[in-house]
């Protein structure tokens, strides 16, 4: 898993800063937030609903809601002044700064032209409720044939169904022949799922977002899905970020991890360390309110309080109301913790909490219970 280290990053997340502006005040969605993914390799982002996982991935692609746009630097004023830029301006509802690197070229500074290049062809994004992206009055095949034809034209329409059927068959629609002329309706939510999967690799992107492809939808076609996104990364060679909130699915898929909290990343690190030796009490809190079937525990420690307001953060560490660690300790409510490499082997292994050495002997019940 570590191999990917001395690889250049297929795609390069840097100093990333998405906010917007609302009546209630600015919303700092994405507060300089970092990552890279190597080509073939799965990163892992997992947080609270609100922690700014998706918005980071929408951001990178432009995809906010507009219209808000995304702009980059030499377009803002200085970053402490952008909340002032946004709350003086008529035209922004949202702004972007930092740099995503996509084989070297920053897809914040890039055109409108250019990125709807990109998107479904290079980059491509599984969505997180397939009944509400998919449109109700056009067959199935229509609209994966649509995604195909965008970004190859001189394709002929029987070489795209063609295509399109390939597809279905791909991950393990039955009958695709037949079931490529259904409409959204006619398919079940596993295998509206299946066919959002098809849609997204098309055109053998480099990089697949997959933003939460298990919710909703029950156990057992969960590890469908799985083994599906499994084998389309075997084929492409794809590099993955996977949203979740499912520790289990991070478990299963990830190479590496990043814990997202309040906008801010609060733990990066391989998949390997991030489970047997969390260093963030966010990260150990999370882990302690997953189920477990293979450990005895007559009740699961869910996370006291709740997420904060993005609007509004507590001064300090954005965690340290809910931080059972923290104890009251002064410099948790006055000062950001930096995210900074932790004291173990993992060499890559981050947390942003001033006394993340204290939590070195504190093993994740996952990493107890032999997972």
């Amino acid at each position: 898993m570590t191999a990917g280290l001395h690889e250049a990053p297929l795609l390069d997340v840097r100093d990333l800063r998405t906010y917007f502006k609302t009546d209630d005040g600015i919303v700092k969605a994405v507060d300089g937030v970092s990552f890279s993914v190597e080509e073939g390799k799965t990163l892992g982002v997992v947080g609270e609903s609100g922690s700014g996982k998706s918005v980071t991935m929408m951001s990178i692609l432009n995809l906010n809601p507009k219209p808000g746009r995304i702009a980059h630097d030499a377009a803002l004023p200085p970053r402490p002044r952008m909340e002032a830029f946004l709350e003086a301006s008529k035209k922004h509802t949202s702004v972007s700064t930092g740099q995503a690197l996509f084989r070297g070229e920053n897809l914040l500074e890039a055109s409108k032209r250019r990125l709807r290049a990109l998107r479904g062809s290079e980059i491509s994004m599984i969505f997180q409720d397939p009944m509400t992206s998919l449109n109700p009055v056009f067959t199935i095949g229509d609209q994966i044939s649509e995604a195909v034809l965008t970004h190859n034209p001189k394709m002929k329409d029987d070489a795209a169904r063609a295509r399109t059927i390939e597809l279905l068959e791909g991950v393990g629609v039955p009958f695709a022949e037949r079931r490529v002329d259904q409409y959204p309706h006619e398919f079940s939510g596993g295998m509206r799922q299946r066919a959002m999967i098809a849609m997204a690799m098309a055109n053998n992107p480099s990089v697949l977002i997959a933003d939460e492809p298990t919710t909703a939808l029950d156990v057992t076609i969960q590890a469908q899905i799985v083994e599906v996104i499994k084998a389309a990364q075997v084929h492409t060679h794809a590099a993955i970020i996977l949203i979740t909130h499912d520790l289990g699915l991070i478990a299963e898929l990830a190479d590496r991890v990043v814990v997202m909290y309040a906008g801010k990343v609060v733990e990066i690190g391989d998949v390997f360390t991030i489970f047997d030796s969390p260093r963030h009490p966010y990260t150990i809190g999370l882990m302690n309110s997953l189920a477990r079937v293979d450990i005895d525990r007559e009740r699961l420690e869910p996370i006291p309080g709740q997420p904060p307001s993005l609007i509004s953060l507590p001064p300090g560490c954005a965690f340290h109301p809910r931080c059972v660690h923290s104890q009251g300790r002064a410099v948790c409510r006055t000062e950001v913790p930096a995210l900074r490499g932790t004291d173990d082997a993992a060499p890559d292994h981050r947390a942003a909490c001033h006394f993340s050495e204290e939590l070195a002997n504190v093993r994740s019940p996952v990493a107890a219970g032999g997972g």
